[in-house]
């Protein structure tokens, strides 16, 4: 008899191992989610734009080839148009909740919006400069 509750206490006692390790892995996920909510203030939304100049924003990351050839030439158009339009580079491994927000399939994404915030074009891949200088110029930028 001694036997047969010791059985059903170590029964209890895996039981209660699995739902510990699962409350554990599920307060990670949970925190970990947390802080990428977080970091939603770091991407303006065309809503949330506080200045009335066109903006390009392009979304890549660190490790691909593609933009890592697109961040010398939006650094060069940065210095170049300073005052005339806004340029900012998203990092979405650093931001994931950026692809989410511009709902990015490919990356780099390009995203050009006018001065009033509302979304005119967008590309998908690298984008030659001088393709870039002429969707300046849908948004008045010259």
């Amino acid at each position: 008899m001694l036997k047969g509750k010791w059985q059903a206490i170590k029964k209890w006692q895996k039981i209660g191992i699995v739902i510990l390790l699962c409350s554990i892995i599920g307060g990670m996920y949970m925190y970990k989610n947390m802080g990428t909510a977080k970091n939603i203030g770091l991407v303006n939304s065309p809503v949330q734009s506080d200045t009335k100049l066109p903006r390009l924003v392009d979304l890549g990351a660190n490790t691909c080839i593609p933009c890592k050839e697109m961040a010398p030439i939006l650094a060069d158009l940065q210095r170049e148009y300073m005052g005339r339009i806004t340029i900012e580079v998203i990092d979405v491994n650093e931001n994931r909740e950026a692809a989410r927000t511009y709902q990015i399939r490919v990356i780099p994404t390009q995203i050009l919006f006018d001065a009033k915030g509302k979304e005119v074009g967008r590309h998908e891949g690298f984008i030659p400069k001088e393709d870039l200088l002429k969707a300046f110029e849908m948004v008045g930028v010259k």
